[in-house]
């Protein structure tokens, strides 16, 4: 049988693997990041309905330009954006993918800050640009002194922040962004995926783009909207920005049954983030509770922990799958990652660690078990 090794691949694919999570039935899905929580009833009613109509017309292609979607997430977003400014596609993946292939390829480079979302360096690799992965400071901060050490040091083509950090939870300053687009000639991409989770009030890296043309910011419905089974990513840019994207998007990438379901949730955006608050008390039990069975978990502005004094991950990882409770092992030495889910499966997650103990880097097991 012939292997993906007996073709004839680019040679910067050779030797790498694809990306993926575990895609285990288990009662308690903590691995991923999503929002465990259901899009509420009267809302998936009203999505329905706007795709039974959209499937009235899906003999024809969509709007190629997906135009109400665009003035959606520009209303939605705000900050005085207009649909000039947004581009959308198929989750933020897609639309980091079709930022380096405007921006990135043969002979240009990407700068990130390891650890941070593995997506990174394979977008790199798939579009044959070349990662370069910068260094933090402690406990997994990114500091203006640190971020333009890093562009003096290698120049690149394209930066990308993430705000907060995957999978660190680590928060980023609007004066480290603006020290990265203030060092550079090159495109600055802050990945805001978890934005919503910051506390309330922390302006977004959306303040920063006026008189900023190189600088995007990316955005995704996938978490606080609970719609990662949808894949819908967007950024919002200066116009010329969008401008380039449409060099190198497919035709009609946008389906009209995504544009519909899209649209229709950013109609209820106020139901679809209600949730939102209780996702940020969960993670803020998260990192008292685990602090208190004698771990060490790192601040985070997301929906997810990440928890070091972890001696043997794998085994805490598997005790706790054999649990029925799944969670990340991201590949940070001494350290696992758990999402934030409901206060049912949060429970359930951190009574199962108390049963499983903790193991000492001597090896031994210490039950650690809630008073």
């Amino acid at each position: 049988m012939t292997s993906l090794q007996d073709l004839p691949l680019r040679t910067n694919l050779q030797g790498l693997t694809p990306y993926g999570a575990p895609q285990l039935h288990v009662p308690v899905a903590l691995n991923v990041n999503e929002n465990t929580h259901p899009v509420p009833e009267a809302v998936a009613r009203d999505i329905l309905a706007s795709l039974a109509e959209a499937l009235r017309s899906v003999n024809r292609y969509p709007d190629r330009e997906f135009t109400d979607l665009r003035v959606a997430l520009a209303g939605y977003l705000g900050a005085g954006l207009s649909a000039e400014n947004i581009w959308a596609a198929n989750g933020s993946n897609e639309v980091l993918q079709q930022v380096l292939q405007a921006f990135g390829g043969p002979g240009r480079s990407l700068l990130g800050f390891a650890p941070t979302y593995s997506m990174y360096s394979i977008l790199a690799s798939g579009t044959d640009t070349t990662w370069i992965p910068g260094v933090r400071d402690a406990d997994y901060e990114l500091s203006p002194a640190t971020v333009v050490s890093e562009i003096s040091r290698t120049n690149p083509d394209v930066i990308f922040l993430c705000s907060p950090n995957n999978p660190t939870g680590t928060p980023l300053s609007l004066e480290t962004i603006a020290a990265a687009y203030d060092a550079t000639d090159g495109i600055v991409v802050v990945d805001e995926a978890y934005a919503e989770f910051a506390p309330v009030g922390t302006p977004s890296a959306l303040t920063l783009l006026p008189g900023r043309e190189r600088l995007l910011v990316s955005r995704t419905m996938s978490k606080a909207f609970a719609f990662a089974g949808v894949r819908v990513g967007y950024l919002a840019a200066d116009p010329a920005v969008t401008d380039a994207l449409r060099l190198v998007r497919l035709p009609y990438h946008l389906s009209a049954l995504t544009q519909a379901a899209a649209n229709a949730a950013l109609a209820h955006s106020t139901e679809m983030l209600a949730m939102v608050d209780d996702i940020r008390g969960q993670r803020d039990r998260l990192v008292v509770e685990l602090a208190r069975l004698g771990y060490a978990p790192h601040r985070s502005w997301s929906n997810f922990v990440l928890f070091g004094g972890v001696a043997n991950p794998q085994r805490t990882f598997e005790a706790l799958l054999a649990e029925g409770i799944l969670i990340r092992d991201v590949g940070i030495p001494g350290h696992l990652r758990v999402s934030a889910g409901t206060e049912q499966e949060t429970s359930q997650f951190l009574d199962a660690l108390a049963r499983v103990g903790r193991t000492d880097v001597a090896g031994k097991t210490e039950s650690v078990r809630a008073e």
